[in-house]
């Protein structure tokens, strides 16, 4: 943040007061200072008043709420791009909706969209080739799913990826597995400059909703090494959340992983995120241990086998790395904790649980598989929008596994059986958003699984700092000495919000010393002010200085 009139090359020092300020330091605390890139101090506003001169930038909280930053533990930066920047297809509610959406693009330029849900359509009946290719006059065409694990495409994109023949490729609009991946690949040819612009779209999301932190969960998959490298060049730069890397590619052996860290041309923090053990249960590709509800037969698909899993949790061990895995099915999950079992065998249960492995998603896991979890200390990293937007009666989930979606998403198991646990979107498959993801924690459609507001902000928060293996322990705290990351937020009400319905739900009583946060049963999420990292401001809305 610019202090006008400071010497050039001093370190700014800036006071907000009048407001409330979310830190463990002092529940009662209503101002803070910033001095450079640390947080110097918090407390009263009647010390505020008595410390305040003029070689101070002074904020006027006008009774904002002033948190540290969120940290969302996985994202897809250039994906969130395309997103942003393409067809928005979520509020389509038939393929006819969909097609008109394709019709009314104007140009010869490749199409791309995201978003559609067959579940939510009165008829999940998918567009044909043919009609995408009429809609589009003969374009390119990808629009993916809401959870990326399918997609539609036209024929000129079947064409240009060769889908004819891969596995996933029926001769119908929609593919998964490797076709998908394929089509894509194909789809994302983009130059560095349009790569940049879209990256760059995201971290503005990202910086506008409070964010100082993405993890980015990149993999050959879904992308380049050279999409990483550019995300990564962003923190070289500066004025932007700081990204966080991770490259979901498998290693063998401790040589090939070493070679795989070698030629990414970029550091990361492990190979981890979406290595996929299984897909999605949006697309039916999840590992179930038994049939699909809704596809007798189908059980979705296993894409590593224990094996390989073993192999590269070992390797990552050896190295003292991160590595983790995409994994959402029962199966794919008992896959993932024999893989963890092999692997202790031959490394040593104490070099799997010091290297802080991560398992993404981990949606569907019985108290057993939790237990088990605990036990090699593996971090999850959870999407709260996921059950916010399938969780409901008659959704999705309860589509696709009847009785069985009352499993999904099991956070205060997690909890209770001390499990690490760090909170994300999977940004574009659901928004960023961060106060709408406490809010499903909140409102867990398994009230059994609801976790109170503050546990929720700290998973967004600290959480996702310690699942990165930060060496700063102040890292996601507002106490003196702690780095300067914080967001300001234009709020209704502060209570302390529990998820148990058998006791007060609230309380805007300070001397119960526990530090309020938004009252979230509003019907709207605070509005974000202004986002500081380190001391540099990200975003600023205008009314901040008005």
């Amino acid at each position: 943040m610019n202090q006008p009139g400071a010497p050039a090359g001093k370190p700014k020092v800036t006071m907000y007061r009048n407001g409330s300020i979310y830190t463990a330091a002092d529940p009662f605390a209503t101002a803070m200072v910033v001095d450079g890139d640390t947080v110097a101090w918090v407390g009263s506003e009647q010390a505020a008043a008595s410390i305040a001169d003029g070689t101070m930038a002074i904020i006027d909280l006008r009774g904002a709420l002033l948190a540290p930053g969120f940290v969302d533990s996985h994202v897809h930066l250039t994906e969130t791009g395309v997103a942003l920047s393409g067809l928005q297809l979520g509020s389509a509610r038939s393929a006819r909706d969909v097609l008109d959406a394709v019709a009314a693009v104007p140009g010869t330029a490749a199409i791309l969209g995201h978003g559609w849900d067959e579940t939510t359509w009165t008829d999940s009946t998918l567009p044909t080739v043919e009609e995408l290719d009429r809609a589009a006059r003969g374009r390119t065409v990808y629009l993916s799913r809401i959870d990326v694990h399918s997609s539609l495409v036209s024929s000129a994109l079947i064409k240009a990826a060769g889908l004819g023949g891969l596995d996933g490729f029926t001769g119908t609009a929609h593919v998964v597995r490797a076709a998908h991946t394929a089509a894509r690949s194909a789809s994302r040819n983009f130059d560095d400059s349009t790569r940049r612009d879209l990256q760059e779209a995201a971290l503005r999301e990202a910086a506008s909703n409070g964010y100082v932190a993405l993890a980015e969960m990149s993999a050959p998959h879904i992308c380049r090494p050279d999409d990483l490298r550019l995300a990564n060049s962003w923190n070289e730069e500066g004025g932007s959340p700081l990204i966080l890397p991770y490259w979901g590619e498998l290693a063998s052996s401790e040589e090939n992983a070493r070679q795989i860290l070698e030629g990414l041309g970029t550091p990361v923090l492990g190979l981890a995120g979406d290595l996929n053990i299984d897909g999605s249960i949006g697309s039916r590709t999840a590992a179930l241990a038994s049939d699909y509800a809704d596809a007798p037969g189908n059980r979705g698909n296993l894409y590593l086998s224990v094996e390989e899993a073993a192999s590269h949790l070992a390797a990552c061990s050896m190295l003292g790395i991160q590595a983790g895995f995409h994994v959402i099915g029962d199966a794919g999950l008992a896959s993932a904790l024999d893989a963890l079992d092999a692997a202790a065998a031959e490394v040593g249960e104490q070099r799997i649980r010091a290297a802080g492995h991560r398992f993404e998603h981990v949606e569907l896991a019985d108290q057993e598989s939790v237990d088990r979890l605990a036990k090699y200390s593996i971090t999850v990293s959870v999407q709260p929008g996921f059950d916010a937007a399938w969780g409901s009666p008659g959704g999705l989930y309860e589509q696709r596994l009847g009785d069985r979606s009352r499993g999904m998403n099991p956070f205060a198991s997690f909890y209770a059986s001390g499990v690490p646990i760090t909170f994300g979107s999977d940004s574009p498959v659901t928004p960023l958003r961060p106060w709408s993801s406490i809010r499903a924690c909140l409102e867990h459609s398994n009230p059994d699984q609801r976790i109170s507001a503050r546990a929720a902000f700290l998973g967004h928060t600290r959480a996702g700092w310690r699942a990165t293996k930060h060496r700063n322990p102040l890292m996601g705290q507002l106490v003196p000495g702690a780095p300067a990351s914080f967001a300001v937020w234009e709020v209704e009400e502060l209570m302390v919000q529990v998820a148990d319905s058998r006791v007060q739900s609230w309380s805007t009583d300070p001397r119960a010393r526990t530090p309020l946060l938004p009252a979230l049963d509003t019907g709207s999420d605070p509005v974000c002010l202004q986002t500081v990292r380190e001391g540099q401001e990200l975003f600023a809305h205008e009314s901040l200085r008005g």
